[in-house]
């Protein structure tokens, strides 16, 4: 019987509109470029393996549900929507660019880099409320899609809370963590316990 399970991470690709804070209130669907990432990530990854996914997970916003829809239904295998995967809230950041935020915030910008975890964003999601729910999801679907091959497609702090998860990282070391859109990292979870693996 096989025990190892592996899930493939796959943050979203480019929205619509750019780069700027979206969190779990702005749903902007994938741009052109973004489709194309995505799809470039999901060929690089089958060129190096040879299994394929047995399921496709996916937080319910509009850049990761409606591309792994489209791959569930290329790939004829079953998706599930997780409502607890959609991105951490921004507050009253979301919808707003970087250079928007410095021109009329910059020294709250700057402190939430200094201490992402105490001085976010006003209204934003706290981190210690945003993790446990992943954690919970992450428990979750370690025990539902044991010793299969998943794909969760979701949001760069959705990602790195799952790193930090495995890694056993504090809240703050978490958001250290970079990852390029359509960027894919590989968790497994056998008899040695849980792992990360770059893939």
């Amino acid at each position: 019987m096989n025990t190892t399970t592996v899930i493939d991470l796959l943050r979203h690709g480019e929205p619509e509109g750019g780069r700027m804070y979206r969190g779990g209130g702005v749903d902007h669907a994938l741009s052109e470029a973004g489709w194309e990432h995505m799809h470039a990530s999901v060929e690089r990854r089958s060129e190096n393996d040879e299994d394929d996914w047995s399921a496709i997970i996916s937080s319910p916003m509009l850049r990761c549900k409606e591309f792994a829809t489209h791959l569930a239904d290329e790939k004829n295998i079953p998706i599930q929507v997780v409502e607890n995967l959609r991105e951490a809230g921004y507050g009253n950041w979301e919808g707003r660019t970087t250079e928007e935020i410095l021109e009329e915030h910059e020294d709250d910008y700057w402190e939430f880099f200094v201490d992402p975890v105490n001085r976010r964003p006003e209204n934003a999601e706290p981190l210690e409320f945003f993790t446990p729910r992943i954690n919970e999801v992450f428990g979750k679907v370690l025990t539902q899609y044991q010793g299969q091959h998943v794909l969760l497609v979701s949001h760069l702090a959705v990602t790195r809370a799952i790193i930090g998860i495995v890694l056993g990282m504090p809240l703050a070391s978490q958001q250290l963590i970079d990852m390029p859109f359509a960027g894919m990292i590989r968790i497994i979870n056998d008899r040695k316990g849980l792992r990360l693996l770059l893939l």
